[in-house]
Order: structure tokens, then sequence, then C-alpha cells
């Protein structure tokens, strides 16, 4: 079947399995070691990724690999704990197939987060940014190919994938909650390798203030769609190309787990406050 054929199924199997009443409208990514968040869901329902028919498997530590569905103080939420990569070997159409899923079962507005290092010199490991604009490093799209005229435009605008409503809410609350949340640039590479010192300094010259391997495509399938996007990014280790230090996917871990309490806080705040 083709892709959008796939995301039809899996939604309607979907809307068999749980309750959209209240509708769903908020929608959630969980990036490497930042699931946790889900623990704060009442009448949670979980369902693995392997039970959906069509989804493709979460291969990587730190991704959980389910759809969780539940709410906060009322406010029904969809959770994706585990996303897929274009290193795991899947395509950019595969890459963002959980994200057009949530948007076909009435998501309008998705946050997504992700551990990814900071090249800006001013921002800390273990804080959070807050995603302003982006760069599509990977050198595809998920849009190429025909068109799913259902879906969106043949030519999506991209001059504010990251709604400043979503933005200024998710500063905001951070001031509420006393949480360090620092405003940046993404960039998505490929993956699977870290950068090298002088990829570091050529990313930061293009104006990038963290880099990561996930959340731009996903970004640009759900702008075609017409979803509001909040991105939000934990720092979890500082790259300063004079002084590199290796990184490896343990430490990334720690970072998050440590960083996942503010998160957390910070996410449920924002979709209570939407």
């Amino acid at each position: 079947m083709q892709n959008q054929q796939l995301v039809e199924a899996a939604t309607e199997y979907l809307r068999a399995r749980i309750s959209l009443t209240p509708p769903v409208r908020a929608g959630v990514v969980l990036g490497t070691g930042l699931g946790s968040w889900t623990h704060s869901l009442q009448n949670a329902c979980t369902i693995p990724y392997a039970e959906i028919p069509g989804f493709p498997k979460s291969t990587v530590p730190g991704h959980a690999g389910a759809l969780i569905c539940g709410t906060i103080e009322g406010r029904s939420v969809l959770g994706l704990s585990g996303r897929f990569h274009l290193y795991e070997g899947y395509s950019p159409a595969e890459v963002c197939f959980g994200v057009r899923v949530l948007a076909r079962l009435g998501v309008d507005a998705l946050v997504l987060t992700n551990a990814a290092g900071a090249i800006n010199p001013q921002c800390d490991a273990g804080s959070l940014m807050c995603i302003t604009d982006h760069i599509n490093a990977t050198g595809v799209s998920p849009l190429t190919g025909p068109n799913a005229d259902a879906w969106g435009p043949r030519f999506p605008d991209m001059s504010s994938v990251w709604d400043p409503g979503l933005r200024a809410l998710a500063m905001e609350q951070a001031m509420r909650l006393g949480i360090r949340l620092e405003r940046g640039v993404y960039i998505q590479v490929p993956g699977p390798q870290l950068e090298t010192p002088a990829e570091t300094r050529a990313y930061r010259r293009l104006g990038a203030d963290a880099v990561g391997m996930s959340t731009v495509l996903e970004a640009i399938a759900a702008r075609h769609m017409g979803l509001r996007l909040l991105g939000i990014s934990c720092l979890t280790n500082k790259n300063l190309p004079d002084c590199m230090a290796e990184t490896s996917l343990e430490e990334i871990l720690a970072m998050a787990a440590l960083s996942g309490e503010a998160m957390s806080r910070l996410l449920s705040a924002v979709i209570v406050a939407l």
C-alpha cells in the first residue's frame, strides 16, 4: 500500500482502540530519553507500535515505541513515546508516519521534543531550548513524490513553521515554573555519527544553535497538514569545536533523564494552558 493508505489504515485502527472523547487536540512526540512525561497522564491507554497496522518500529535505546492516549487535568492528549530516524533505515515518509497519524486523529497543536547538542556557546547542557526556526540538513523531504492533496498543498509555505503563539505560551509557562528556556534555531542532520568540530563550526555559521537527528522532517510533514507546532529541545551536551569532548549515547540518555523533570512539567503546563 502507499503511505497515505497505510496512514489511514493505522488511523482507523486507533479510532477503534482509543477514546477520542473529548476530542484530542494536543499531541506530543517524545525524544530520546524523554518518555518519563507519560507517567503524568491520567486514564492512560498504551498501544505498542507493533500492534498498530503499518506503524514503523522504534529501534533506538530511549524510545519506548508506543502510542499513549490520556488526559492532563481533563485535557485529552496523544503522545508518541519513541520516533523513527533516517539513520535507522527509514524513508522520510516512514519517519513522519506517526505525526501523520496524529494529525488524522484530530491533533491540531503538536509539540515536538528532542535531545540535541548545544552548539551556541551561550547555551548550557541540561537546559531546554524552544525552537524558533529550523534548518533541514538531511538532503531529503517527506513531501518528495506525489502529493496527497487531501493532506495539504503541493508547495506548503514554511515561513512560520514554529507557531509564535505556542512559543509565547511555552515561554510564559517556563517563566511561571522557574524553568530556564532558551530560544534558538535547530538543525537536523541524518546521523547516526555525531558531528565533527568542522561540522559544528559550519552549522554554527549557518545560524544553528542546536543540532540533532530528528524533528525537522516531522515538522515539515506536520505543517503540510496544517498543524500548529511547538518545538522543545533538551540540550544534552555542549559542542565547542575548539575543545570537543567525546560524547556517548549513555551520556546523552543520562542528561536527558536529569532534564526530564523540567521537560515534563513544562509539557504538562503548556497542554493545560492550550
